[in-house]
């Protein structure tokens, strides 16, 4: 009964999505008030519908209702209890469910806090959201339904992938979605103004905070992803450019120029067109990501459905949202000209140049990523876009990137001074020299790849410190001074630092994982050693045990550094009772500047093939992503960049200013 009613709940969601996306339409069209109001009740119905709908799902999983096609398929009765609801979007129908969730969710807070927005403007907003809705639910009605019964049902589940039973994917998939499908807000806001053709300063406030919204949640979800790529799958690395990784990583370039594009419409009214480009595109790459994932034209780890009438559908989601967005762009696009005119030399031209390079960056991310799978469609020679060749081309992008991103902020806004911004930078040059130097003296035989990633690093962290000290006026007022006036800076600008600041630190730590890692495969019986990067590790026993619903294999290495023991660690392998799948939970120690890693890999005759790394900065992308979403809440937090602008005040009448005197 309870299966029934979410299935019920989905369908009457639907219908409110249909009322939604016309009826305020209408309104909008005619000026009718009446019509644009009901926007708001319905984003509200809608998400309360999908709420009954989600909660529906997540008590079959819970109270293992086995009469659940999709609990059978993806829990079992031993299963712990935070993976029986981590599995309710662990699987292709609850994550697309979850997907609806979350982009109601948004619809409902646009509904909530843009008060202030002009009536004409939200209804169309959320009409858009609710037009992007339809499409979702009918793909999880038509082609998905999480609700389906099977008869007889049976005593237990298969359960859910041993892989996605980790902490780390039972809360990446909701933080990843809730940047993919924020983004859709940033879309909605973009199809409305072209719709109603007016882009403005105001119109920018507005969609700044939905967008780092998204951006926050999207660069939290990549790198607790990547994390546990690096602690789960065993093979000391955190990211492979796997298609899947690629898809989420497209939206995120898109969405930080569209972060800085619209930061350049409020306070100089120009790159309208651009910046409304920049939406459509941002929404557009991750309703590509949701194509790749579901459509069965890629296998991976991530990858939830091999269907092909599913992928078809998404495809023909995919021409309309996409196709008609960008005709609607086409159309309108020109008659949005920019008001404010700016020299190459500026605030903007920088802004513009980042701008570009991150937008070539998304464009060669997406080119690799579909071209083999071009090929195989049509049957030409296969191909193999790896590592190599996406690390090559952002290592060319990223330094000029990084490095007129440390020149930008110092340039005043229409017309900068380069001279004077490069000489109030001496000091990033010289702490960008010393640090490869230190770098080229304790890594010993370095790749100039290496110190030049580090070095351009260096100079971005110390270009932030040195522009958030003149914002200060650090050294030129008493100290006292200064600080009084970082106090009184706004909380957007403390949040751009925190964010640069940690950007900076997370490439040094890429560099460090990258190119200065040290390696060794061997087979060890217990009592043999292997010395890695001048610490000496020894296998001292394997022994066997039992988890909740998994059979247990954990080595003990005890670690010496100059003879004194440093470190114990445990590495496992865990072969799960029902799927006989085994995974890997790599040991790993960790300290600020590198890290240990042990796997224990297969066992014949009593000797193990393990795999021990030393990994320099490891830990710094950790701490440097984590920055950046510090640096987010900050932004967000910031007063004049709460949803929605200040309402627009008439002017006094004569007879009010009468009365004033």
């Amino acid at each position: 009964m309870i299966a029934e009613l979410g299935h019920f709940a989905l369908v009457l969601a639907l219908m409110v999505a249909l009322v939604q996306s016309i009826v305020p339409m209408v309104g909008a069209a005619r000026g009718d008030a009446r019509l644009m109001a009901v926007a708001g009740p319905a984003a509200a119905a809608q998400l309360a519908l999908i709420l009954v709908a989600f909660g529906a799902l997540t008590y079959a999983y819970v109270v293992s209702d086995f009469s659940v096609y999709n609990v059978v398929s993806n829990s079992h009765s031993l299963k712990p209890m935070l993976y029986k609801i981590s599995g309710v979007w662990g699987n292709h129908e609850g994550s697309l469910l979850l997907w609806v969730l979350i982009l109601t969710l948004y619809g409902a807070m646009v509904a909530m806090f843009g008060r202030n927005l002009p009536p004409a403007l939200k209804a169309r907003v959320l009409a858009v959201q609710a037009i992007v809705a339809v499409g979702f639910l009918a793909f999880l009605l038509l082609t998905s339904n999480p609700f389906e019964r099977i008869f007889p049902a049976p005593a237990d589940g298969n359960d859910l992938n041993p892989l996605l039973q980790d902490p780390g994917l039972a809360f990446h998939p909701p933080m990843l979605y809730a940047g993919y499908v924020g983004l859709s807000t940033a879309f909605s806001f973009a199809v409305a103004a072209l719709i109603e053709g007016k882009v403005d300063a105001a119109w920018a406030r507005w969609v700044r905070p939905w967008t780092l919204v998204a951006w926050a949640f999207l660069t939290a979800g990549i790198v607790l992803g990547s994390w546990w790529a690096y602690y789960e799958l065993g093979w000391g690395g955190f990211w492979f450019w796997d298609p899947v990784e690629n898809a989420s990583f497209m939206p995120w370039l898109i969405a930080t120029a569209l972060l800085h594009s619209a930061i350049v419409v409020e306070k100089r009214d120009t790159l309208k067109a651009w910046t409304i480009l920049l939406a459509i595109i941002g929404f557009s790459l991750s309703l590509i990501g949701t194509f790749l994932v579901r459509s069965g034209v890629l296998t991976s780890v991530h990858a939830f459905a091999t269907d092909p009438e599913r992928g078809l559908f998404i495809l023909l989601l995919l021409v309309v949202a996409i196709g008609g967005s960008l005709t609607l762009f086409a159309w309108r696009a020109p008659a949005m000209k920019g008001g404010g005119m700016f020299r190459p030399i500026s605030r903007e031209g920088g802004l513009v140049v980042n701008n570009l390079l991150l937008s070539v960056a998304a464009a060669t991310v997406l080119l690799g990523t579909l071209f083999p799978l071009f090929m195989d469609v049509m049957e030409w020679n296969k191909v193999s876009v790896g590592a190599p060749f996406f690390n090559f081309i952002f290592s060319i992008l990223f330094v000029p990137m990084l490095i007129v991103a440390g020149i930008g902020p110092l340039l005043a806004w229409k017309r900068g001074d380069l001279i004077g911004a490069l000489k109030r930078l001496k000091l990033a040059v010289v702490v960008a020299v010393f640090v490869a130097a230190v770098s080229a003296w304790l890594i010993g035989d370095s790749t100039l790849f290496g110190l030049l990633g580090v070095g351009v690093a260096a100079w971005f962290g110390a270009a932030t410190i040195i522009e958030f000290a003149e914002r200060i006026k650090l050294g030129r007022i008493p100290l006292g001074d200064s600080l009084q006036r970082a106090i009184g800076l706004p909380r957007s600008a403390w949040g751009m630092t925190a964010a640069h600041f940690g950007m900076a630190v997370a490439i040094a730590g890429v560099v460090g994982a990258s190119l200065w890692r040290t390696e060794a495969i061997q087979e060890m019986a217990p009592g043999d050693s292997v010395e890695v990067a001048g610490y000496e590790f020894t296998l001292d026993k394997v022994e066997n045990l039992r988890g909740p619903n998994y059979f247990i294999e954990r080595g003990t290495f005890t670690v010496r550094r100059d003879g004194e023991i440093y470190a114990v660690m445990e590495p496992e392998k865990r072969r799960f009772f029902v799927q006989q799948r085994e995974t890997t939970e790599a040991a790993i120690h960790t300290t600020f500047v590198k890290d240990l890693y042990a796997v224990l890999g297969d066992e014949a005759d009593g000797v193990w093939v393990t795999r021990i790394y030393h990994s320099p900065l490891v830990p710094w992308m950790w701490m440097g992503t984590l920055l950046m979403v510090l640096g987010g809440i900050l932004s967000l937090s910031d007063r004049r960049l709460r949803v929605g602008a200040p309402k627009r005040h008439a002017a006094p009448s004569t007879a009010q200013l009468a009365g004033a005197e």
